[in-house]
């Protein structure tokens, strides 16, 4: 039975993340395997740790496992690992690049250190950029073009960095690693520290004939049109990620993504709440008191409602599937009409009459006796 994660890092559940970090830098440098060599155990009681910190050092699979218990993050990712978190846990990475990924490098030397290794060229950064969109565009989905300036690879060497006719060279400040690592002993043994060379940052080659277009960068700032296509019913906020299409990073090293944030303009005759429409129609009063079918505009159709005699304002009417469509592409939301009965502001003598003999007809009951009818109707009609 698995047990409970926060009697595995000896700590209350209502600890915060600075004390869950402290417990497990704690456990984790006592249990680790390099450590307890004599112990077959220990490989097992290292696991269990780092586990119930990954699990509970991120929020959300906390709140799962508080609410569950281990069964409800079972198979999914803790703490951005992308992991399984069942036996394939540690499957691919090692125990020393989970202790490398906490503490920056794994401080023991062999078994789990993982030894040196080629990191290659930096990755570029993310960018951002903003998009407009209309209305309907963001409803009906759209393809837009967006023109970003960034870095891209440099066209006279390729990326390289190199001039033509030659070749980046392996870096001699750490052997084409891209890391300097330092060895000290403790108490536990060699302490391994790496850090990112500085000669080559991070790259392992050295550059020593630098291109003309890009001075040994193997980059250039330039202009770049790329494509995006807009999913229906995003909102206006929403961030589109386009994967790999940000800068490039130096010396060849891959693109970094680029972040689209989308600003949607309002419409005249619409207002959005979800995916749903909200539109407010303006009926005749005589058109309010005898009903009738009422055509009704929507983004991409016109529809028609039947209108009850005597209906008043504030009635609402729900128009099926004519709203929003949801961004998964199953279903649309609704249109929800409302109806505002216009009251006449201005009359002629004949109307007024009309309005008279219609009151006196239902026997309604003015609120100004002191006055006639006419003059009283006058004044509410000016």
């Amino acid at each position: 039975m698995t047990r409970d994660y926060y009697e595995v890092l000896g700590v209350s559940k209502n600890a915060n993340a600075d004390e869950l970090k402290k417990a497990y830098r704690q456990l984790a440098r006592r249990l680790h395997p390099d450590a307890n060599q004599d112990d077959p155990q220990a490989e097992e009681h290292f696991k269990e740790v780092t586990l119930a910190y990954e699990v509970l050092s991120n929020p959300e699979t906390r709140r799962r496992y508080d609410m569950f218990g281990p069964e409800a993050i079972r198979g999914s990712g803790a703490a951005g690992t992308g992991q399984n978190m069942g036996d394939g846990f540690f499957g691919t990475g090692g125990l020393g690049d989970v202790f490398e990924a906490f503490f920056g490098s794994s401080p023991f030397g062999g078994g789990f250190s993982g030894g040196g290794r080629s990191r290659g060229p930096q990755r570029g950064p993310d960018a951002e950029t903003k998009l407009s969109l209309t209305f309907e565009e963001a409803v009906f989905g759209a393809k837009k073009d967006v023109v970003v300036r960034q870095p891209v690879v440099c066209e006279v060497c390729s990326g390289t960095g190199a001039a033509a006719g030659t070749s980046p060279s392996t870096c001699t400040g750490c052997s084409g690693t891209g890391e300097m690592r330092k060895v000290r002993n403790s108490i536990l043994g060699q302490m391994v520290t790496a850090t990112v060379c500085s000669q080559c940052l991070g790259s392992g080659e050295m550059i020593t004939s630098p291109c003309s277009g890009c001075r040994g960068e193997g980059r250039v700032t330039n202009e770049r049109t790329y494509s995006v296509e807009v999913p229906a019913g995003v909102d206006n906020g929403a961030t589109l990620r386009l994967s790999s299409k940000g800068p490039v990073g130096p010396r060849g090293g891959p693109n970094g993504d680029l972040y689209v944030h989308l600003n949607v303009s309002s419409h005249p005759d619409f207002e959005r709440d979800g995916f749903d429409l909200i539109k407010e129609v303006t009926i005749p009063m005589v058109q309010a008191v005898f009903g009738g079918q009422l055509e009704v505009a929507t983004l991409d159709s016109t529809e028609t409602v039947s209108v009850a005699p005597g209906t008043q304002s504030g009635k609402t009417f729900r128009i099926r599937d004519k709203g929003v469509p949801h961004i998964s592409g199953r279903s649309r939301g609704d249109l929800i009409v409302y109806l505002r009965v216009e009251t006449p502001s201005k009359l002629t003598r004949e109307q007024e009459q009309i309005l008279m003999d219609f009151a006196k007809a239902r026997g309604e009951d003015l609120l100004v006796q002191s006055e006639s009818i006419r003059s009283k109707l006058r004044s509410a009609f000016r």
